[in-house]
């Protein structure tokens, strides 16, 4: 288990964390998710002891991280944009990774090198993005540690490689106990993946639960009212993140379950009534609303 307690990061006059507090339990993918600049990075390195947190603490499996090799040995961290050696090809990576991680397959990473078409004595700096991302992302996996922390993980890859990296990690998981954790901007793949959503902004955490947990307690609702008596029946007491109106047709994100909303509508008249869950997308746009991050506010008049 990873535990990130109140923990705070300031680069001279600017705080890029601020008083985060996150677990990241075993055997589970954990997503972290934010706004530009929400301190996504900063927590990653954090957590692998990259960084040295200016308050609070974070602690690898009951071991404090920073200055910490045993803690260190049970994290691989790929970062947006990987470090290889200059001049150095994938074999030169899989020397120097299998020497400090003792669990490094080396069968295994050549045998993936020849499944994803990677030329193992080709210099890395010929390589597009995307094949840098594999062959981090590669290592990574190889080096079967406890957790793997990947930072744009997706970033780079075409739709077949997601795919095969994702079905790799999901079987690392079962077979292994792997637990990823990925900071991405890109957030229909976490979907489909993650198990835990910790979602950062301005470097403070606006909320960390389980994807079907979050999406069971926010819900877009389409309806058309009976009259204006109906339409303010049906939303008092109702938390509204959000309302739109196009001509009869209201939309309303609403904070509650479907349950609880069907009750709640189900007292006045409507014409039309649809409650819908929200993708991970649409609740990221919902909730960082809610604090001001709101998208007409980039647009000019």
């Amino acid at each position: 288990m990873i535990e990130i307690y109140n923990v705070t990061k300031c680069f001279d006059t600017i705080k890029a964390v601020d008083e985060v507090s996150v677990t990241i339990r075993e055997n589970t993918v954990f997503g972290l998710i934010g706004t530009n600049g929400a301190g996504k990075s900063t927590v990653l390195r954090m957590i692998t002891g990259v960084l040295k947190p200016d308050d609070g603490t974070i602690a690898v499996d009951n071991m404090p991280v920073y200055d910490n090799v045993d803690a260190k040995k049970k994290m691989f961290f790929i970062a947006d944009e990987p470090y290889f050696f200059a001049n150095g090809c994938a074999q030169t990576m899989e020397h120097y990774y299998s020497r400090i991680y003792e669990n490094f397959n080396t069968e295994e990473f050549y045998q993936y090198l020849e499944n994803f078409n990677l030329d193992k004595r080709r210099k890395i700096n010929t390589f597009s993005k995307g094949m840098k991302k594999q062959l981090a992302l590669l290592l990574g996996i190889c080096a079967h540690t406890k957790y793997l922390l990947c930072d744009e993980t997706f970033d780079g890859l075409d739709p077949v490689m997601r795919q095969g990296i994702k079905s790799i990690l999901a079987k690392e998981m079962e077979e292994k106990g792997l637990t990823p954790v990925i900071a991405s901007h890109n957030l229909r793949e976490l979907e489909d993946i993650c198990d835990h959503i910790g979602l950062l902004h301005r470097g403070g955490v606006l909320l960390s639960k389980d994807l079907e947990d979050m999406k069971c307690n926010i819900q877009k609702v389409q309806c058309v009212f009976a009259s204006l008596g109906d339409e303010t029946k049906a939303l008092e007491g109702l938390e509204i993140l959000k309302k739109e109106q196009r001509g009869s047709l209201s939309t309303i994100t609403v904070r509650s379950t479907k349950e609880e909303i069907m009750a709640h509508f189900a007292t006045v008249n409507t014409v039309f009534f649809e409650a819908l869950p929200l993708s991970l997308e649409e609740i990221f746009i919902s909730e960082t609303e809610v604090v001001g991050y709101d998208i007409k506010k980039l647009i000019l008049n």
